[in-house]
């Protein structure tokens, strides 16, 4: 696990979309195709978009009890202060996204993350099983249970955030950098190879590296 040189951090840039129109409430349907428009201060039952493609498109202040981004192809989104408690968004794709916000659950296996920047997020239970992340960021975020299990990620990093539990068993990593993490608790350590860790870090996850190798520590 250890590396010679630093990991490569995210390429992630901030997301500007200047002259949105205000984007009608009756159009956030399935398979709906949504380009540079801008939805404030909703409150919604359900946000379903399915299938739905978004390009150039701000939700500002948006909450929902469930929303639906099953397949959906978000690019150049900007979920802004978003309430969200439930997200599907399985096998969806997210290229240059910025979220802001919080969002509970969030069913995201099988989902393709490109140049993805999470910011104060709240986040429950984050199931990103058999994704594929490429330039993802989580900065001052606190994630209660991160699943990266048979995940392929290169260049994700964590800035001042918050892991209560991450699970990487069978992933595929690349420049995962976990030094601005605080990380209470890790399933699969042996498959972390192609991460970085600080001294404290590995310190604190030597006991448990021991137990999973069989070997005992005493004096």
């Amino acid at each position: 696990m250890a590396s010679r040189t630093s990991p490569r951090p995210p390429q992630v840039r901030e997301l500007r979309l200047p002259g949105l129109a205000d984007g009608d409430p009756a159009d956030l349907v399935g398979s709906a195709d949504l380009e540079s428009v801008r939805y404030a201060d909703l409150t919604l039952s359900r946000l379903d978009l399915p299938g739905a493609r978004l390009s150039g498109v701000r939700l500002q202040g948006v909450s929902a009890a469930e929303a639906d981004l099953t397949g959906a192809r978000l690019d150049e989104v900007h979920l802004d202060l978003v309430d969200l408690p439930v997200v599907r968004a399985g096998r969806s794709q997210w290229r240059e996204v910025q979220v802001t916000g919080r969002l509970g659950s969030v069913e995201a296996h099988e989902a393709q993350l490109r140049s993805v920047h999470f910011i104060g997020c709240k986040l429950g239970f984050v199931n990103l099983r058999g994704a594929e992340l490429l330039d993802v960021a989580f900065t001052d975020c606190v994630v209660e249970d991160l699943d990266l299990v048979q995940c392929r990620a290169r260049r994700v990093g964590f800035a001042g955030t918050r892991v209560t539990n991450l699970r990487v068993q069978d992933s595929e990593l690349h420049d995962l950098d976990l030094r601005g993490a605080r990380l209470d608790g890790v399933a699969g350590l042996m498959h972390l190879r192609g991460s970085t860790l600080s001294p404290a870090q590995l310190a604190d996850l030597a006991p448990a590296m021991a137990a999973e190798l069989g070997i005992g520590v005493g004096d």
